[in-house]
């Protein structure tokens, strides 16, 4: 097959209407019917359903369209990363980051640098509380979100850091003795709140609304910023989970941090606008998946 047979075979597959492929893809209705003629023969079985009224695909053309699909993305993504090479990014490329999550991604920073080196970085930080703002409002074009991130106005991209969630407590606090804690003592605690223009299901994640048994976990102080956070458990207003690198970059001696042994895991990800996706943004979302692919 050739690669305009597969791209016109991949768009009427999608687009189910001769048609609209061919207005999509510039050509003749009938160089779109050619293209699937010739490609059913190569195959040796129908991959279009056709009627008067409706074209949809047939058992053997659906599974066809996944595999190459998955190919051509490949295809696609290789030639814009040597076209991006011969011409070179240029431009301003501004990242968001929450708490120290900008230092968790060092590495993927300097490579984009070294691939990249007529692009400007610009890091700027973001509040815990707030955390879709600076996107939407266009003062970064890539946030470092934990996930789930569930907005239909947004993309998320490729996992750059999974960590644990540690309790954070004042050493005051009786749980600051225990060596590890369960998310059930949580319960008989007093937890720091959030933000309102937090979602609730982005808070979930992070400070729940009731115990793995189902007890609710009663809410204090409500925070903003990570610095708020620090300041509050210090002073033994509440106890929060946090992601656990604030153990290695938020050490203090009014702050204890104490292991949760069924803590779940916390995904870190790439956020963008799905409107301002620019050529800026996919190379370093490319970057960020071959450093951190499983």
């Amino acid at each position: 097959m050739e690669l305009r047979d597969i791209e016109i075979f991949l768009t009427l597959a999608d687009e189910l209407h001769f048609g609209r492929t061919a207005d999509k893809l510039l050509v003749t209705r009938a160089r779109v019917s050619q293209a699937i003629r010739k490609t059913e023969r190569e195959i040796g079985a129908a991959l279009f359903e056709r009627t008067s009224r409706r074209v949809s695909l047939t058992p053997i053309g659906r599974r066809l369209s996944e595999d190459l699909g998955a190919a051509y993305r490949l295809i696609q993504e290789g030639v814009d990363r040597a076209a991006a090479a011969a011409r070179g990014l240029t431009g301003t490329l501004r990242i968001g980051f929450v708490g120290a999550t900008g230092h968790e991604i060092s590495d993927v920073i300097g490579a984009f640098n070294a691939r990249h080196p007529d692009c400007e970085l610009q890091i700027r930080e973001a509040t815990a509380g707030d955390p879709f703002t600076p996107l939407r409002g266009g003062d970064v074009d890539l946030q470092i979100l934990w996930l789930p991130v569930e907005e239909p106005d947004l993309t998320v991209g490729p996992v750059v850091l999974t960590e644990d969630l540690v309790l954070a407590v004042s050493p005051r606090n009786p749980l600051a003795r225990h060596e590890s804690v369960s998310l059930e003592v949580l319960a008989d605690a007093t937890m720091l709140g959030a933000s309102g223009t937090l979602p609730a299901y982005m808070e979930e994640a992070v400070r729940p609304a009731q115990t793995p048994s189902g007890r609710p976990i009663p809410r204090g102080p409500v925070t903003h910023t990570v610095q708020e956070i620090l300041a509050n458990v210090a002073a033994d207003q509440g106890v929060t989970p946090v992601p656990a690198h604030a153990v290695k970059y938020f050490a203090r001696g009014d702050i204890a941090y104490i292991p949760i042994h069924d803590s779940p895991a916390l995904e870190w990800a790439l956020i963008w606008r799905s409107s301002g996706e620019t050529s800026l943004v996919r190379a370093f979302a490319q970057v960020a998946r071959e450093l951190r692919a499983p």
